[in-house]
């Protein structure tokens, strides 16, 4: 038998349980002889009692008819967006966010993916997560390599957090814990008192919160909704939400990340910049192609960087340089854009290598 050096990442066994998955299973082994009854429902929308409400409708409907919003969006969103959402959510703290707080994010979903591998950096680094949890959580810690900790949810004391059993797991290699408020998948909502509690035994601990909220103001009973951002003063905050469950839209896949934190420690710490270079790794459109530099045959060119720079300063034409993918010495050059600009960028290119050739390339030439 051959034997290969590549396996797949073992440590994904472990959390390789999802509700999704879960979900189909049970579908597959459903008598046929009785009408199913969904009480494991998994997305709103298959129930018929559910739809979108009209208002999300409308909105998007106008945007995408409006033709403003057909191109590319900033890498954390569209400014306006940004700055809605900051709004949105300063409604019920007592510390406003700002546009640059927010980041806007493909679901919720993705905006886990991007703060696990984000901010964890430190060999050796464990987190936080509650049990019972969303899976969502241990499966992106095993594939960022992060060692995850359980800590209680009390289910004979309104699925609080067992705050003894939080303290008892952190060590100096812990970076943060997960509150998912309203519970996903207890359905509690926390007190204010409680998430007060646990604001600041995360401070003495030394570890930021990150608070999944995508169920935010669906809280029935005698307590309300309670944001931890209105802690933020007593422990930086990473917010998580999304549009899905309030306005019954999950395949809209729209979500942020917020940072609440007022005295600037994600910054201190280079979180926030973290978060903004794992955001920066885009995927463009096959609309490019790759051109290698021969510097051997230009004058006063340094590398990739310095012949952009000088280009955009003698020309007023951008290029990037191949080293942001790891190509030093290559053009990466764009021809997404209509043919009269194309041809205005090659001549003003081609008169920028013949001003930069070498003389004998010029005699050639």
């Amino acid at each position: 038998m051959e034997k290969w050096k590549f396996q797949g990442n073992q440590g994904l066994k472990s959390s390789a349980v999802s509700v999704r998955g879960v979900f189909n299973v049970l579908m597959q082994s459903i008598s046929k002889e009785k009408e199913v009854v969904h009480l494991c429902r998994v997305d709103p929308t298959d129930n018929p009692l559910f739809s979108a409400d009209p208002v999300a409708a409308h909105a998007v409907s106008t945007a995408a008819h409006s033709g403003n919003f057909n191109g590319y969006p900033p890498t954390f969103g569209l400014p306006q967006a940004r700055r809605a959402i900051a709004e949105y959510l300063s409604r019920d703290l007592p510390n406003k966010l700002s546009a640059e707080d927010v980041y806007v994010t493909v679901g919720a979903t993705q905006a886990i993916e991007i703060i696990l591998p984000s901010v964890f950096a430190t060999p050796g680094a464990n987190i936080l997560l509650p049990r019972p949890g969303f899976p969502q959580y241990e499966t992106r810690a095993a594939l960022c390599g992060l060692e995850v900790r359980h800590f209680d949810l009390l289910p004979n004391s309104s699925w609080e957090v067992d705050i003894d059993s939080l303290e008892a797991l952190a060590d100096d290699k812990t970076m943060a814990m997960v509150l998912i408020s309203p519970s996903n998948p207890c359905g509690n909502v926390f007190t204010y008192q409680h998430l007060k509690r646990v604001a600041e035994t995360a401070r003495k601990l030394g570890i930021f919160v990150i608070s999944d909220e995508v169920y935010a103001h669906i809280a029935f009973g005698s307590n309300p909704f309670v944001p931890m951002g209105v802690f933020s003063s007593i422990v930086p905050v990473i917010t998580l939400g999304s549009i899905s469950k309030r306005w019954i839209i999950p395949g809209w896949r729209f979500g942020w990340i917020a940072t609440c934190d007022p005295h600037g420690i994600f910054q201190k710490t280079g979180i926030a910049a973290n978060i903004e270079s794992y955001m920066e790794i885009t995927n463009d459109p096959p609309t490019f192609m790759q051109v290698q530099i021969n510097l051997s045959q230009i004058e006063g060119i340094a590398d990739d960087v310095d012949f952009c720079v000088k280009l955009a300063k003698e020309e007023s034409l951008l290029i990037l340089p191949g080293v942001i993918v790891g190509l030093k010495n290559w053009l990466r050059v764009s021809f997404g854009l209509e043919r009269s600009a194309i041809e205005e960028g090659l001549n003003r290119l081609k008169a920028f290598c013949l001003r930069h050739a070498k003389m004998s390339q010029q005699i050639s030439a």
